[in-house]
């Protein structure tokens, strides 16, 4: 039997923390055993072990904090990309058997960080907390978001068993978070199972080796949200601080420093001393303010100058909040309101009107579930944004976030897959999508960067209004076998700007209306593409008489 490509399900323990050495499991099929392994990034190195599977996972004390890809490959080829995470916490590991509500782990410190697994079909792993009364459990967890076939749900029960919470979604993501204010001191358990994904006819709980999770349980003070809900490049933001546990002895506000950040940056986390939760905030290019009520009609409406960004909520059902800002005929804007995306239940609903009140531009949800509009002023004048409820639904906690930038010509370009393989001798056809964002109008050329000696792509030409364009990767008949990363790079032909081209690993495709794949990742796309120049095959007799 003729070996074949590593594939790669899933690592567990799926997250490790930093300067520390772990036993890592690859979920997959390894044949032969061992595969080499590729890492996105230094001070992570895989040392394999002698049974199948089994990696020693050394992390250095300088490697960088948060996700990775890792790529498991042979001379056959390489798998899909798959994460592991770097922590600075230290990290806990569920313990079989903790089916039963009766018998479960405890918990003996909080806050925790932990690596767990829904091993068969019917698993529910069972972990004991104890609770002061007042005190608030917060419980979140991720399998979706690291691309475990898993709709994960939460429970918590009485030392009875009664069930006192339940949830499997936590607003922004299938992903459930739970929060449980105890009313009585005790000990109580918080239970984890899973339905399939993507969801199947039978309905029963999930499991296998590669129903993944993390797990992380607090009692102390924890970040919901902040107002405003982003923060300013370039500058301080006084940020007000809400959440859970945070007693009357923590400051509500915390100066967040953006004069350092980076003009990609488009979130930030927010680390705050105290808390024991790290905040994914967004970033903008102007002040970022905080509406002021009543601002329904458009003689109420608040002046915002371009850039910026304004939290407000829809406080109450059939609420619209109106923002006036002034444009200049041409005007290519940006207006976007984030809100199911940070957690909150809003479902938006966003307009652009003239000064008469007349609706020149309107958008519902997204794929995102937020609405996002490139509209350009007409003519010079006073325009309106409006933001209202689809649901024509309100509340205190249906929050948004306002955002108005000049729309900065750009552009993106996509490559449909992430790996290829090439024999010697062969050519091979990789389409890469070109779309030009924003009235972008350089000249652009395709061409490829990391090629190993023997392979070889002519750059080609991007149309003017963009679109696909076809590389020609041709290996020669003697190119010898290679096995690495390699990147596509859009240039700019005047002013020589590279703009790499990338894959992405999410994916809003559906297959009689369930979803086939994940529209939410840890990591969501990489430049990092991986090419495999195959061995030549071996000649027959009757081709070698020939010669």
């Amino acid at each position: 039997m003729s070996a074949a490509a590593p594939t790669l399900d899933h690592f567990y323990p799926v997250a490790v923390q930093v300067g520390s050495t772990n036993s890592v499991a690859a979920i997959g099929k390894f044949d032969p055993w061992p595969p080499k392994v590729w890492v996105d990034a230094p001070g992570i190195l895989f040392n394999a072990e002698t049974n199948s599977g089994k990696f020693s996972v050394e992390i250095a004390s300088n490697a960088h904090v948060g996700p990775h890809l890792i790529r498991l490959f042979n001379e056959q080829g390489a798998s899909g990309p798959r994460f592991l995470i770097v922590t600075r916490e230290p990290q806990s590991s569920e313990q079989e058997s903790n089916d039963d509500f009766t018998k479960p782990q405890a918990m003996d410190h909080l806050p925790v960080s932990l690596n767990g697994r829904l091993d068969k079909s019917g698993d529910v792993d069972s972990f004991a907390v104890t609770l002061e009364a007042g005190k608030t459990l917060i419980a979140s967890l991720e399998a979706y978001t690291l691309a475990s076939p898993m709709d994960t749900v939460l429970r918590l029960v009485d030392s009875r068993g009664v069930q006192v919470a339940l949830n499997d979604d936590d607003g922004r993501t299938p992903d459930p978070l739970l929060a449980w204010t105890s009313k009585s001191a005790g000990t109580y358990v918080l239970q984890v199972f899973g339905f399939a994904y993507p969801a199947v006819s039978d309905v029963k709980f999930t499991g296998g080796n590669a129903c993944v999770y993390r797990l992380r349980l607090s009692r102390g003070p924890c970040l919901l949200y902040t107002l405003p809900l982003g923060v300013q490049r370039g500058a301080r933001t006084t940020l007000r601080l809400f959440g859970w546990n945070m007693g009357s002895s923590l400051g509500r506000e915390f100066e967040f420093d953006g004069t350092e950040l980076p003009a990609e940056t488009r979130e930030v986390a927010l680390v705050v001393p105290d808390f024991e939760n790290v905040l994914t905030v967004p970033v903008g290019d102007g002040p970022e303010l905080i509406e002021t009520e009543p601002n329904d009609a458009p003689n109420e409406a608040t002046h915002l100058e371009v850039p910026c960004a304004v939290t407000g909520s829809i406080e109450k059902p059939g609420d619209e909040d109106r923002f006036t800002f002034a444009a200049k005929k041409g005007d290519a804007l940006l207006l976007g309101v984030q809100s199911t995306t940070l957690g909150f239940p809003l479902d938006a609903r966003l307009k652009v009107e003239d000064a008469k009140g007349k609706e020149l531009a309107k958008k519902n949800d997204t794929v995102n579930a937020d609405p996002m509009l490139e509209w350009t002023a007409p003519e010079d004048g006073t325009y309106f944004a409006a933001v209202g409820n689809v649901l024509h639904r309100g509340g205190p906690d249906h929050l948004y976030r306002l955002s108005i930038s000049q729309a900065v010509p750009g552009l993106k370009a996509v490559v449909a897959n992430n790996s290829f393989a090439i024999e010697p001798g062969k050519t091979n056809e990789i389409k890469v999508t070109v779309t030009r964002l924003h009235g972008f109008k350089s000249k652009l050329t395709v061409s490829a960067r990391g090629l190993p000696e023997g392979l070889t792509v002519e750059p080609a030409e991007v149309p003017d209004k963009g679109g696909e364009v076809v590389l020609k990767l041709i290996a020669s008949a003697d190119a010898k076998p290679f096995s690495g990363a390699i990147q596509f790079a859009v240039t700019e032909t005047e002013s020589g700007t590279e703009h790499h081209a990338i894959s992405e690993l999410i994916s809003s495709t559906t297959d009689n209306g369930v979803p086939q794949g994940f529209k939410k990742l840890v990591i969501e796309s990489t430049d990092q593409l991986w090419l495999t120049v195959l061995s030549a095959p071996a000649q027959t007799p009757e081709a070698e008489k020939k010669h």
